[in-house]
Formats: C-alpha cells, structure tokens, sequence
C-alpha cells in the first residue's frame, strides 16, 4: 500500500503517516496468501468457530453454509465449529442454514435470562456466548460471491503470529457501476472520526467490515455494542487494550451484498457516532455539558388527501452496550446456553 499525505510538510502529519505506514507493512496481507492445509498444519491443537449472524438472509446464507462445509470442515478440517446466529428473521433463514449443514440458533433464546436486545452487535455477542472456538471468525450472512478464503485469510494472522489479536477484513464494495462506491457511511462518518480521534486506526481499509475474526480471550474481554456500532467498538477498545501491533487486516478482494437505503444508512450513521462518543467519555476525552441527545429524526416520503407528506420518524440510537463475557459468572452462562 501507499501512504500520501496533501500537507507533508506538517511535522504530524509526517509522523503520523509513518506510523501507519509502518503498520500497514507489518500487518496488511492478502487472502490468496494463505492456504487452508498450511493453516490446518498450524492450528496446532487450536479450534476454529465460524459465526454467521443472519436476519432474513435466506437467498444467501445456504451458499454461505454449505461453502465453508464443503471446503473448510469436509475437505480439510480447519473449522471445527460453524453456527448460524438467527436474528428475529421473518424468513427460512434458519430452516435454510440447518438445512445447508450448520448448527442454529435463536438470538433470543442464548442467555435468555438477560433482557433481548435487537441488533447485529447482540447476534455477534450471542454467537460468540454459543461458540468454543479458541479463535472465532464473523462473517456477514447477506454475501452474494462468498468464497471460503474470507475464512483462510482472516484465520492466516491469528495462526502464524501469536502477537495478532484482531484481524479485520477489507475489499471492493461496488455500488452500480463504481467498484468502490460502498462503504458509505465509512467514507463519510467512521473515516473522519477515526483520523481525528484515534489516528492510529487510520491505516483499515473497512473499519466497519463484517467479516473479522480474533482470539476467544480477546473477544471476550471487551463489551460489544449491540447494534452497528460494535465495529468500531472493537477497534477501538482492542487497540486501548493491546496496542496497534495486535491488530491486523486482510484483503479479501470483492464484496457484493444487498445495499441498504438512504435512511437506514443514516440510522448506522448515528450509531456509531454514539459509539465513538461513548468511547471518548470512557477515556475522559470529550468534555461536554450535556451528553449527546440520541434520538434520530428522519423524514419519510407519504401519501395523503393532501398530496404528498413527509412523516417525521424517530429513531432511538442509544449506544446500549453487553458487557465483556468474561464478566458473566460462569456458572449462569453455562446454564443459560444449556
């Protein structure tokens, strides 16, 4: 990768520039890089979870299933454990991932004496409260050219490089004709906030991917938001904890899904910036006289006798947060999953 800098005559700049330079170096790769046997050689007694959050991702989550079975658990015996986390789907999304061979399971029904919380984040966190993987891989339900090196090449740091926590994965998002006109809400919220308050995460391509994987006790060790928002948490929360040499990323060439509209990319937008609020209110770094207000008003194309009207909608984007696994007593967490 190249690093350039518009004002490299500022002396910050310059440093900052190098940094992640040097990182990018050390921890970028790329998924064709890593073969899945050499992998099941280096696993050394070490077990692999994959963890596939899905809400009404029927027409995709089959091909997904069956890929990793196929090529990652029958041909070779890197994943050891794959779950299919059901998140309220109104569709066959789980009838269709049983039915593709993986294990299932209710969002609601793991640690069900805590209150049920809706997001992506809390199917992430269930499906790593329902897994025993010493080292745990996510990968989004909704991918349209899944290929089982996304597995192999976020698994390639974690079993090479004892120091790697965290691998996080970046690719081409197309958008219509533009080979990188996805990963809005990244270009446009969580790249700018990232630069200006933790300029060390600079260097990821997709700080908001879906696909990512890291070590049991790291994982475990840090809360995890519970809706869109869990993203940056981690790389935040990882890298107060760990340092930026435990974190590393892996190209994983093209990602096709469904795109999200306007407005629900707008409600992922306030929600991670409540997340990089919360986490700068925890290190003591923003000052402020009243916390920022959390409810989101967008508005609503309708019909009435009128003619056409806008509906205001309101939208609660609280960071509401799961604590770290490790904090549960575990007792009641064996008890709960049983």
């Amino acid at each position: 990768m190249i690093v350039r800098s518009d004002h490299a005559n500022e002396r910050a700049e310059l440093k900052v520039s190098a940094d992640v330079g040097s990182w990018l170096s050390r921890r970028s790769s790329h998924a064709a890089g890593w073969r899945a046997e050499e992998l099941v050689a280096a696993k050394r007694g070490s077990t692999v979870s994959v963890v596939i959050p899905a809400r009404d991702e029927e027409e995709t989550v089959g091909d997904i299933v069956r890929t990793i079975r196929r090529e990652l658990m029958e041909a070779v015996p890197l994943v050891d454990e794959l779950l299919v986390v059901d998140s309220r789907s109104q569709d066959g999304t789980a009838r269709v991932a049983a039915e593709a061979g993986a294990a299932v399971v209710a969002q609601d029904a793991v640690l069900p004496s805590l209150e049920g919380m809706a997001g992506k984040g809390e199917a992430l966190w269930k499906g790593l409260a329902s897994t025993t993987g010493d080292l745990v891989v996510f990968v989004d339900g909704d991918l349209y050219d899944f290929s089982s090196d996304y597995v192999t090449g976020l698994l390639g740091p974690l079993l090479t490089d004892a120091e790697v926590a965290y691998v996080k994965g970046f690719y081409h998002r197309p958008l219509g004709s533009d080979a990188d006109g996805g990963g809005r809400v990244t270009e446009l919220v969580a790249r700018p906030l990232l630069n200006m308050y933790w300029p060390e995460l600079a260097g990821f391509v997709q700080p908001l991917a879906g696909e990512y994987a890291g070590r049991r006790e790291v994982l475990e060790s840090i809360p995890f938001v519970v809706d869109y928002g869990v993203e940056v948490g981690h790389l935040i929360d990882i890298l107060a904890a760990r340092g930026l040499d435990a974190l590393a990323q892996v190209d994983l060439g093209k990602r096709t899904h469904r795109h999200q509209s306007t407005q629900a990319l707008g409600r992922m937008s306030g929600q991670i910036m409540q997340t990089v609020f919360d986490r700068l209110a925890r290190h003591g770094r923003l000052v402020s006289a009243l916390p920022p207000a959390t409810l989101l008003a967008q508005f609503r194309r309708g019909e009435s006798e009128h003619g056409v009207e806008r509906e205001m909608v309101l939208t609660d984007v609280t960071c509401r947060q799961r604590p770290p696994l490790a904090d549960l007593r575990g007792e009641d967490r064996v008890r709960d999953i049983a």
